[in-house]
């Protein structure tokens, strides 16, 4: 059973409480991920963030199948970090941890995402032609997002 690791840091000029208030909102998520994955939510967004918050999304991640996803929020300690899991959806295993800290300036945003495919021997042969590539520009254009709404640190 192989569990991967996508590893993502990024810093931005900005308080940690409009980095909060942005990223702790569940709504935020369409804003920040690609228009072609076709996310939208479908229920559980209606309130703040909390644990035990059950989010569900469809969402359309790879040659136009459209996927249920149903993620809980399990952790949460306010302008500090959450946690996001999968409950079901596309992956064997999906456990997003969310960081922010204050740094010089403004604030650093840190996320640690460990997953497992399906499938077995089949889902570790996708995972470099076809899973982390699409992860890495999931998070890639996350990223430009980010900078295009709060600057470059």
């Amino acid at each position: 059973m192989k569990i991967y690791t996508l590893h993502k840091k990024q810093k931005f000029p900005i308080s940690i409480d409009k980095a909060w208030n942005f990223l702790s909102d569940p709504k935020n998520l369409k804003t920040i991920t690609p228009d072609y994955m076709g996310f939208n939510i479908l229920s559980g967004a209606d309130r703040p963030m909390y644990a035990g918050q059950i989010i569900q999304y469809i969402v359309t991640p790879v040659l136009g199948i459209k996927t249920k996803w149903v993620t809980e929020i399990t952790h949460v300690i306010d302008k500090h970090y959450f946690v996001d899991e999968q409950r079901f959806g596309p992956y064997a295993l999906w456990h997003h941890k969310h960081f922010i800290k204050e740094i010089k300036g403004g604030v650093e945003m840190e996320d640690i995402i460990d997953y497992k495919l399906p499938f077995g021997f089949l889902g570790s042969l996708m995972h470099p032609f076809m899973v982390k590539p699409k992860l890495e520009e999931i998070f890639n254009y996350r990223k430009q997002k980010l900078e295009e709404l709060f600057g470059y640190y």
